[in-house]
């Protein structure tokens, strides 16, 4: 059997030759990773954690005027460079990704651009890494932990990722193997529910304070990296600001707009308690209004006001302390004790709310 030919005398690929899909992959139901090479043999050089955008003839019958144009974070690795993958996750009314799953076969080729982008741990070297990811946001995560599986490094990751159901855990296998060869990647999967008649070993439930101290106990001294949908994004932010962590140390990429320079890196405007800000809590029944700071909780300051809320855990996941909001806003982080209907319907945990501003409370 002859021996394969590797054309290193061919330069880096570049967004002026075609890549032509060698391969598909099914991983989920829904999902499918896109294996691509260079018709030229090109070899391809980016930084894990990157994107690449394809061009995509979702109606050929109107040649390019059809096309659209769609970004994806790179799963694969540049450790393996003589090809490179995308994983796509059919979404509600997706257009590109429709189209890619029903119709792009082993063969057809497509115009790219990039790669791109500044999410990447090449850029922000540390000692221990925390990953963070939900849904398809797990393709970044899946592309740095393959580079450092091949290079051999003595990295320390844990690698948390959220999904639906354990079968909705894209790479699941692959990553598996990685922790099952290595002491130094740490993998946590929590589902929102497991699945009838199998045995679930991982976490349930939605990703919490409670949740991220078991899984990463020393959080605080690792360089984080998050990727999903912006709600979880930002209930990761929430949870990493209450418990202290240094947020110059946390990085983020949107699967829906990823970023491709500092410049372009969009200002996160979290609402968080200030201690220098003053806000008022009243309570209503009882015909009490207490000054408070923003850093105080409805329960602190119902405390002081010698007024009882019954109450058990304080950290928010018992529910004890749940109250009702009639007026004014609060910010909330909880560990489960709510759900997100009652939330809507205007109820709040008293042990981990502060009050922005004035706030009016049925107690």
């Amino acid at each position: 059997m002859p021996k394969p030919r590797l054309n290193w005398a061919v330069e880096p690929w570049s967004d002026d030759e075609p890549l032509e899909c060698v391969m598909v992959v099914p991983e989920t139901r829904d999902t499918a990773t896109f294996i691509f090479r260079a018709p030229s043999g090109a070899w391809f050089d980016y930084q894990p954690g990157q994107f690449i955008t394809l061009d995509l003839p979702v109606d050929p019958a109107k040649g390019p005027a059809g096309n659209v144009q769609r970004t994806y974070t790179i799963s694969s690795s540049p450790s393996r460079p003589l090809s490179i993958s995308v994983t796509v996750k059919a979404q509600a009314n997706s257009i590109g990704t429709r189209w890619m799953l029903d119709h792009l076969k082993p063969g057809m080729r497509i115009k790219a651009f990039g790669p791109a982008g500044i999410f990447s741990f090449h850029r922000h070297p540390a000692r221990k890494y925390l990953f963070i990811s939900a849904g398809s946001g797990i393709t970044p995560m899946m592309s740095m932990t393959t580079w450092s599986w091949d290079q051999a490094q003595d990295t320390d990751i844990v690698f948390v990722h959220a999904a639906r159901t354990p079968s909705d855990i894209i790479f699941r296998e692959r990553l598996e193997q990685f922790a099952a060869r290595v002491p130094g990647l740490q993998l946590r999967f929590t589902v929102e529910k497991p699945e009838p008649f199998k045995t679930w070993h991982g976490y349930q439930g939605r990703l919490s304070q409670i949740m991220l101290g078991l899984m990463a106990p020393d959080y605080l001294d690792r360089e984080v990296f998050c990727c999903g949908p912006e709600p979880f994004m930002q209930a990761v932010r929430e949870m990493l600001v209450s418990l202290g962590y240094d947020m110059e140390r946390y990085h983020q990429e949107s699967f829906g707009t990823p970023v491709a320079s500092e410049a372009e890196a969009p200002v996160i405007e979290d609402i968080a308690p200030d201690g220098e800000s003053r806000a008022q809590v009243v309570f209503a029944a009882s015909g009490v209004t207490a000054a408070c700071a923003e850093t105080d909780t409805v329960l602190a300051v119902a405390r002081r006001a010698g007024l009882n809320i019954p109450s058990g855990c304080t950290f928010g996941l018992c529910g004890t302390c749940k109250i009702r909001k009639t007026a004014g806003e609060v910010h909330m982080v909880h560990n489960g004790g709510i759900s997100d209907e009652d939330i809507a319907e205007g109820w709040i945990l008293a042990c981990c709310s502060n009050p922005l501003g004035r706030v009016v409370v049925e107690v």
